[in-house]
């Protein structure tokens, strides 16, 4: 259970059960965070309207305020413990009541003055663990989520402070009793943060010196001397020019030797070179130190197990740490090979007569039995601060007699696979390396200048490695022994998946034998699952999808036997809240070249129970999604061969938020659609591509509707399937409507009406027809339009789809507004607007408010057309729906120039004109510059006037080829002169055949 219900130290969150509750938009955050900034207080309603408008509030902020309290009210109740009570009214503003142990800065500041006052005492324990609760408090910076009002700057400030001075005093008490390694640390993220705080540079060479790192001292002195001077112009003060003297005078008399490692009269030391090109690691290296060092001073044995996928470079790093912590352990350093990815593992048996005579235990002495050698072992460790590396573990049971019993000595485990069963282990996950280190790994090898004069082909050679160390050392160490290469050559080399493994071998080096030994350890049914995954090229999978390549219900334990051996990498999760998992490249790579094992056959099967799962997933989460779908995502029976849904609740899989859904899954499925084409999987990739139409409709994702249905619609042609070819057809109409296309949409309307009439689907004929209306009333061919739209009403009338004759009414409206009868315009759209609100079809009820909206402006009306732009763009935000709301925006921008308002209309205009550029609509963006050239012109602004008519002007004229290129003197007129619809039609997703979507 979360312990404090309002938490402002990091992301604003609140609730009191296991998870956040959800507390709405941007506005009813700042509102609950301005609150909670004054609990108990009553803050004015003014300043909450300043705070959410901080450049000019809207005439309703007022009643906007309530309507988030209220909201915010809600929320809290159904996150638990009653919370919305606690959010009250009065009559100068609002109040929220929050008990001191409720909210975290207050927990905060509890604490660190509990702290003070155990210091005052001389209670040193007390304070740093006031001071450590104190510290965990914090989740990131301060309400980090959220744009900051200048109303909370001195209240911000304050915290932040405070943070500060409470996070120096905690340190420098950790310093005190020695825990020297895990400040440093901690000190140098917060002098990242803070680079000016001279007291924590202070506390970093203390640090550093008393943990006998003194050049390190001495180095950090030379950086914050720079820093300041660089950035202040000023030396250090007093406190850090004593310091620099202190090192100075220990300097002179010899090298410092840490108290309390006794030098040992049998030292050995067994470890192998330290690369001297070892890169990066250094957080991860340096947490690692100090964990070894703090637990070698309290005498308490420490086991680390490093895992990681082959090649990662578990083995170096071990040895980097190893070789770095000697002093600390006096007594040797051992380096046992354990060969667990070998053939023949080595057992604990022989291991541990190894180890002991390297402790100093004569043949003679050591014992016969397993467990008599494994306590020997832990009775001469007892009395050693040794560190020990045991190298390419198999499992934990062939660890577990190695390790010591008790004192302070250190073993580090290397392994491919994890070992949860290893009790007590510190585990740590060696990943790839990022970006920056790994093109300093490989600059390092190759030279600097040779990859400066490269840079793309570095940048590309880096990315065929994966960034996993193993494939770059030996790309890097072929080009340093081929200097008349190019780093483009290897580059094209590797570009091949197919020979990418071939090319990164060089000597015993090579990739494919480092995967192979992995491999060659894995049970066939794991074995199989890692050959199928690559089958799906480089995506990131959910957890349901190795059962569908297996065909059985479940795969849970194949998938974390691979996840185990890192040949599985878990990569977080979607937006869902499901975890996902991928394939590294190159052991793709490996696993595509065993393909030979399995016959075409079993491949095309596992590959279709894959596909078949994602569709029937796609199937059920389209029938979910907020927005009514004018269109069709399926046609005929479909039955999967495999299915994730059965026996689980949709919820389970998906989340509670479909198009969070489509949004994870779009990149795979839109590649899955490929894949069913590349293996001749035809009726799945034209069923797949109408399934996410209703996604590509919501997020205006064009490009992807656009190539995925040119698959698609070539695929069900393939196959001859009539009614595929009908369905790929409508949806693909609509994305040239979308992309004014005109002519591209009304043959494909027009093929797919044809082929809905032949299989005798009333609806799907309708559906077309309204896209084909749309289409001809754009293009003002008015009569064929309203023929087109009346037929499809009577249709969608007879089929009983009522959601389809709101948008028929909607269309036919659309025509009657563009012949200028508004009279007749407004009874459809009334009648639509009542006919969407009965059936619940916000988005439908969204749009016929827009078209009222549009009939207000041209009777005069404009604060109602502006009410009901308003009410439409509240409905679009609630469904989720990005895209309409851009519309929208365009729509009360044009309002709120007529009204006057030229800076609101400047804006929202600006803003609309980005998301029509980004849609690829460029009869919304004509209008949207047109009006924009109105805005400057009314503002005076005369050359940026005459740009945004220029642009307006050459869009129309691309969309109406053929027409007079007239040199315009007033670019505005003559526009209209051009197109004169151009100012006319309100600006809608429904003008340019949204509606008909």
């Amino acid at each position: 259970m979360i312990a404090i219900p309002f938490r402002v130290l990091g992301p604003l969150e609140a609730g009191s059960g296991e998870r956040a509750t959800p507390l709405g938009g941007p506005k009813p955050r700042m509102l609950l965070a301005t609150l909670l900034l004054q609990p108990n207080s009553v803050v004015a309603t003014d300043v909450l309207i300043d705070v959410l408008w901080p450049q000019r509030a809207p005439r309703s902020a007022a009643a906007n305020i309530r309507t988030y309290v209220h909201t915010l009210r809600r929320r809290l109740d159904e996150g638990g413990g009653q919370l919305g009570d606690r959010l009250r009214s009065r009559s100068s503003g609002y109040l929220l009541t929050v008990a001191p142990a409720e909210l975290d800065c207050t927990v905060f500041e509890e604490r660190v003055d509990r702290a003070r006052r155990a210091l005052a005492e001389g209670d040193t324990g007390t304070a740093l663990t006031a001071l450590d609760a104190a510290s965990r408090l914090w989740r990131g910076h301060l309400l980090e989520d959220l744009p900051h009002s200048h109303a909370w700057a001195s209240r911000l400030a304050r915290l932040t402070e405070l943070r500060l001075s409470a996070e120096e005093q905690r340190l420098r008490l950790r310093i005190e009793r020695g825990w020297h390694c895990d400040a440093i640390a901690e000190l140098r993220g917060l002098l990242a943060e803070h680079p000016l705080r001279e007291e924590l540079w202070q506390q970093l060479i203390v640090a550093l010196d008393a943990s006998g790192r003194r050049a390190e001292a001495l180095h950090v002195y030379a950086e914050a001397e720079q820093v300041l001077q660089d950035e202040l112009d000023a030396e250090p003060g007093p406190g850090l020019r004593q310091l620099r003297a202190r090192l100075d005078r220990a300097s002179a008399k010899g090298r410092h030797t840490p108290a309390g490692a006794p030098r040992s009269p049998f030292p050995v030391c067994q470890l192998p070179l330290d690369l001297p090109d070892f890169t990066g690691r250094g957080p991860l290296t340096d947490e690692l130190m100090a964990l070894l060092r703090r637990n070698n001073q309290q005498s308490v044995p420490t086991v680390v197990v490093l895992s990681g996928a082959p090649g990662a470079g578990k083995s170096a790093l071990a040895v980097r740490v190893a070789h770095a912590i000697r002093q600390t352990f006096p007594d040797g350093q051992l380096h046992i090979d354990l060969a667990g990815t070998s053939a023949n593992p080595r057992s604990p048996l022989d291991v541990l007569a190894e180890v002991l005579r390297a402790v100093g235990v004569p043949d003679t002495a050591i014992p016969r039995g397993l467990g008599e050698r494994s306590a020997l072992l832990r009775s001469r460790l007892a009395r050693r601060r040794l560190c020990v590396v045991l190298d390419d573990a198999a499992c934990a049971a062939q660890v577990r007699p190695l390790l010591p019993g008790t004192g302070g000595c250190a073993v580090l485990v290397t392994s491919r696979v994890r070992m949860p069963d290893l009790e007590g282990a510190h585990p740590v996950e060696v990943e790839v390396l990022p970006e920056a280190e790994a093109h300093e790994l490989l600059t390092g090898i190759v030279g600097v200048d040779r990859a400066a004069a490269e840079p793309d082909s570095i940048a590309a050679l880096l990315d065929y490695c994966g960034h996993l160390p193993l494939a770059i050392r030996v790309a890097g160490a072929r080009l340093a022994h081929r200097p008349g290469w190019t780093i483009r050559t290897l580059a094209l080399r590797l570009h091949d998946e197919r020979r990418r493994l071939d090319e990164l071998r060089l000597g015993d080096l090579a990739v494919r034998a480092s995967v192979g030994l992995s491999y060659d350890q894995l049970p066939a049914d794991v074995a199989l699952t890692f050959r199928l995954l690559a089958l799906l090229g480089p995506v990131r999978f959910p957890g349901w999808l190795p059962a569908a390549l297996l065909g059985r219900a479940t795969a849970d334990d194949v998938l974390d036997t691979l996840v185990d051996a890192h040949l599985v990498e878990a990569v977080g999760a979607d937006a869902t809240g499901a975890p996902r998992y991928r394939l590294h490249d190159l052991l793709r790579c490996y696993a595509a070249e065993q393909w030979n094992v399995d016959s075409q056959g079993d491949r095309k099967a596992a590959l279709r129970r894959a596909l078949d799962g994602y569709l029937a997933l796609a199937l059920e989460v389209g029938e979910t999604m907020p927005l009514h779908f004018f269109g069709m995502i399926s046609a005929g029976e479909f039955t999967p061969t495999w299915s994730p849904v059965p026996g689980q609740t949709l919820t389970g899989l998906v989340g509670d938020d479909p198009a969070a859904w489509f949004e994870a899954e779009h990149r795979w499925v839109v590649s899955a659609v490929e894949l069913a084409e590349r293996w001749g999987l035809d009726d799945l990739a034209w069923r797949l591509t109408a399934a996410l139409t209703p996604f590509f409709d919501l997020r205006g994702h064009q490009d992807d509707w656009h190539h995925t249905h040119a698959i698609a619609l070539a695929a069900a042609r393939r196959t001859g399937d009539r009614t595929g070819q009908a369905v790929i057809l409508r949806n693909l109409g609509q994305v040239h409507l979308y992309q004014d296309s005109y002519d591209d949409a009304r043959a494909a309307f027009t093929e797919a009406a044809a082929l809905f009439r032949e299989s005798g689907d009333d609806r799907g004929v309708a559906i077309a027809l309204a896209g084909l209306g749309t289409v001809r009333r754009i293009l003002g061919e008015h009569d064929d339009a309203l023929d087109h739209c009346h037929e499809a009403l009577a249709l969608f009338e007879s089929a009983g789809d009522r959601h389809g004759e709101a948008v028929a009414r909607i269309a036919v409206g659309a025509v009657w507004l563009a012949l200028g009868c508004f009279a007749c315009a407004g009874r459809w759209f009334t009648d639509a607007h009542a006919l969407s609100a009965a059936i619940g079809d916000r988005h439908r009820e969204a749009h016929a408010l827009k078209r009222l909206a549009a009939l207000e402006q041209h009777r005069g009306n404009l604060g109602k057309a502006r009410e009901q732009v308003d009410r439409a763009i509240a409905i679009f935000h609630e469904l989720g729906d990005d895209h309409c709301v851009g519309y929208a925006n365009q729509n009360l921008g044009e309002l709120y120039l007529y009204s006057g308002d030229l800076a609101h209309a400047r804006l929202l205009l600006v803003n609309s004109l980005s998301v029509h550029r980004r849609n690829g609509d460029r009869r919304s963006q004509a209008q949207a510059a047109e009006l924009l050239g109105q805005v400057h012109e009314q503002l005076g602004r005369h050359e940026q006037s005459q740009r945004y008519f220029e642009h307006a002007l050459a869009l129309w004229r691309e969309l109406t080829p053929g027409a007079p290129d007239t040199e315009p003197v007033r670019l505005s007129t003559v526009i209209s002169h051009h197109h004169p619809k151009a100012t006319e039609e309100f600006a809608d997703p429904a003008a340019t055949g949204r509606t008909s979507a």
